[in-house]
């Protein structure tokens, strides 16, 4: 996963550090030594993640952040402030400016790695969900930018996951008049109350005394309720390595009690405003093409919808440089399936097999009925052997379990054939050409025996 990250600081050692070091996991860097010269850089190149100094000359780093945050073009890039302050009320104080993380100086490389990696994934989200609110253009994204602060006048409803009472009664105290707290002590249990509740954000103790913390936070992020639930690990000592593994599975933030009371509320409505945002925009997508663009019988987007979303995301790749690819499958002797059991049996296999597409892709990639028995899945910043083992990983799940037929519970063996394709950026491919080479490597698929894979390089 690669990523343009911008370093801001007025002190040319700590540019050439911090360059260096993620310049060496591939990240593309781009350097600023005061806020002017970065609210310009801003202006003119495409931006993924901003590591800010606040102590700066001019223009000071909490008032480049409130610029950055108050801009709706770049709003929603993730800012961790990297600064010498250990002050709690300067913590704060960038948080109200709509900072994302802080990392203090001298910077700890485990963790400036976990957190740039963390936020890396939550601005792809953010970007694939805005380019599918643009493409449906009937959307009000402005007003829906203009308001994404206002939510949260409702306390939020948090859920702790923590076997002790007194850190229950502790995080009572901090929330008090902020949100209303539920408290499991039981980690499969909490897991439960979380998919089943209506929650917007979940504290999660790291110190479960004989449970993996790193499981529930898995078992959460696999869940289509909680997917997207903002994700707050709790931990009583600064475990860099449990931390770095808990950001890569998708914790959004982590504190080490005990907490600065402040600081963690600010933590907290940050975290509750950025889910009211994402909510907010999935919801705007889903009521503005639901008809004009959503297959009826799936609830998938329709060709369509792809047609026009695909030159969108081809033209962003060759702009950023990143690997895209796409993945046709096509279920095999689906004729047979209707000659058998029905037209509604077939639509019975469609919709479960759409389903299982659902269930096994991420949130910012994009599945479509392609028409008859073909889907397509887009996948952003893919590159090309992880789409052919994603593909592998699909067409393993459509053949391992039947599918249920009917009330009585008939189940009949179904497979498919997928074809890989991955974009050629050097060549300038269009969407048209990588769409004509999956579909050439699901022929090859088809041809060479079914239930298997064919995967053409870029």
């Amino acid at each position: 996963m690669t990523a343009r990250i911008l370093v801001v600081d007025d002190n040319q050692l700590n540019l050439d550090l911090l360059n260096a070091r993620l310049t060496m996991e591939y990240y593309e860097v781009l350097t600023a030594m005061n806020g002017a010269e970065a609210l310009d850089t801003l202006e003119r190149e495409n931006i993924d993640i901003v590591l800010l100094d606040v102590m700066m000359p001019g223009i000071d780093g909490f008032e480049v952040c409130q610029r950055i945050k108050a801009n709706p073009a770049t709003m929603d890039i993730p800012v961790v402030m990297v600064t010498a302050l250990d002050q709690m009320e300067d913590r704060v104080r960038g948080l109200q400016a709509g900072a994302d993380d802080f990392l203090t100086k001298p910077v700890n490389e485990m963790q400036l790695l976990a957190r740039v990696k963390s936020l890396v994934r939550l601005k792809m989200l953010t970007d694939e969900l805005r380019l599918r609110a643009h493409t449906t253009r009937d959307i009000a994204i402005e007003e829906l930018l203009r308001n994404q602060g206002k939510a949260g006048h409702e306390p939020a409803e948090v859920l702790l996951i923590d076997e002790r009472i007194s850190v229950f009664e502790r995080f009572s105290g901090i929330m008090r008049g902020a949100a209303r707290l539920h408290h499991v002590n039981d980690p499969k249990a909490g897991v439960q109350a979380a998919a089943e509740g209506r929650f917007d954000c979940a504290i999660i103790s790291a110190d479960f005394s004989d449970f993996d913390p790193l499981r529930v936070i898995s078992q959460l992020r696999s869940l289509d309720r909680t997917r997207f639930l903002p994700i707050i690990l709790s931990s009583d000592i600064e475990n860099d390595t449990l931390i770095a593994r808990a950001l890569e599975l998708g914790v959004n933030d982590y504190v080490v009690r005990p907490v600065d009371p402040n600081e963690f509320v600010a933590r907290l409505k940050t975290q509750v405003r950025r889910k009211a945002y994402h909510d907010g925009l999935r919801s705007n997508v889903a009521e503005s093409i639901e008809l004009a663009v959503t297959d009826g019988l799936t609830g998938l987007h329709n060709r369509r919808y792809l047609d026009t979303h695909l030159e969108t995301l081809v033209e962003r790749a060759h702009k950023r440089g990143r690997a895209l690819s796409l993945l046709i499958t096509d279920i095999d002797h689906f004729k047979a399936v209707n000659d058998t059991h029905g037209h509604d049996g077939g639509d019975e296999v469609l919709r479960e097999f759409a389903r299982r597409l659902r269930n096994q892709v991420r949130g910012m990639d994009l599945v479509c009925r392609y028409g008859g028995e073909e889907f397509v899945i887009v996948m952003p910043d893919t590159p090309a052997l992880m789409a052919a083992e994603i593909a592998e990983r699909l067409r393993f799940d459509i053949a391992d379990t039947p599918f249920g037929l009917g009330e009585g519970c008939m189940e009949i063996a179904v497979t498919a054939s997928l074809g890989v394709a991955t974009l050629d950026s050097d060549a300038g491919e269009t969407a048209a050409n990588l769409i004509k080479k999956a579909d050439t490597a699901l022929y090859e698929a088809k041809a060479g025996g079914r239930n298997r894979v064919v995967a053409k390089a870029a």
